[in-house]
């Protein structure tokens, strides 16, 4: 019996450190924007491409993770959120991590690859701009957080390309829907885990202080992003479409997003930076199942 305890709990802790090192939670809600385009592609849905969509594209969300955390395993030991990672405390070695890295971008590309050709191209875009532009220049340039907002923003839009087979307007809507949210979201994580960030040299925020100019631009890409969200109730999106209903909610919706933006321009406190956070992840939530609603009701 003892044996058996002792298997359980090694199981559960190897368990917890691949949770960790492909960060489950981030990979998990990159897999719910992946599914979510599909189904507002689909006119039928095949369960069996959606298994495949979220099997692949969290096998390349992990790679991607993998790496990064390889890339910056010095730094993550000297930050406070970070230093409790796997590889910064010995408990997956570099040279296992690599193996787990390369065998989840293998299994990812031939996944989606199953789907189509151009699903697994552009996960494979998406991993190479986080790990080779992303993640090196967080120490160099705020503009770090452009690069990063590319792979950030093509889950939501390879949904719709795995469901067609075909990029044109409607997955670029759904790209730049997730691409200017990425802002005010990184933006405010980058706000109150900026002391944290300084001690490994990432520079996140735009200005490079917390301050009504950072507040600013995140308060501009809010109303960018709600702009976006409503454009296929008011242009020609293709198959992209909503209705004025769907639109008048999304408004609504975005308001109090832009409400906590102006919050933080006020009060510039990491306490409302945390809130801001929590909100645009909610906003975001919130459209991605309005589209899917809007289209099915």
């Amino acid at each position: 019996m003892t044996q058996v305890v002792a298997l359980v709990e090694h199981f559960k802790s190897r368990f917890n450190d691949f949770k960790a090192i492909t960060k489950m939670g981030l990979s998990l809600s990159v897999v719910f924007s992946c599914i979510s385009g599909y189904l507002i592609a689909a006119e039928n849905i095949d369960i069996s491409i959606i298994l495949l969509l979220a099997l692949g594209g969290y096998c390349m969300v992990g790679a991607s993770n993998v790496f990064n955390q390889i890339i910056e395993r010095e730094l993550d030991g000297l930050m406070q959120r970070t230093k409790s990672r796997p590889i910064p405390m010995k408990k997956i070695s570099i040279v296992n991590s690599f193996i787990i890295g390369v065998l989840l971008t293998l299994a990812g590309l031939t996944i989606l690859y199953s789907i189509n050709e151009r699903t697994a191209i552009f996960a494979a875009v998406s991993i190479f701009i986080y790990t080779s532009v992303y993640t090196p220049l967080k120490q160099i340039t705020p503009l770090s957080v452009f690069a990063g907002a590319i792979p950030g923003a093509i889950p939501f839009m390879l949904g719709w390309v795995a469901c067609t087979g075909e990029f044109g307007i409607e997955p670029g809507i759904l790209f730049m829907i997730q691409f200017f949210w990425q802002f005010p979201h990184f933006w405010s994580i980058a706000w109150f885990l900026d002391d944290d960030y300084k001690k490994a040299g990432f520079k996140m925020l735009p200005t490079g202080d917390k301050d009504k100019g950072t507040a600013l631009q995140i308060i501009a890409y809010i109303i960018w992003t709600i702009l976006i969200c409503i454009a296929p109730a008011i242009f020609n999106t293709g198959r992209l479409t909503i209705s004025n209903y769907a639109a008048v909610l999304i408004v609504i919706i975005g308001m109090i997003f832009l409400y906590y933006g102006f919050r933080l321009f006020k009060n510039q406190s990491s306490k409302e930076a945390k809130k801001l956070m929590l909100v645009s992840i909610l906003f975001l939530t919130s459209i991605q199942l309005i589209y899917i609603i809007d289209k099915f009701i």
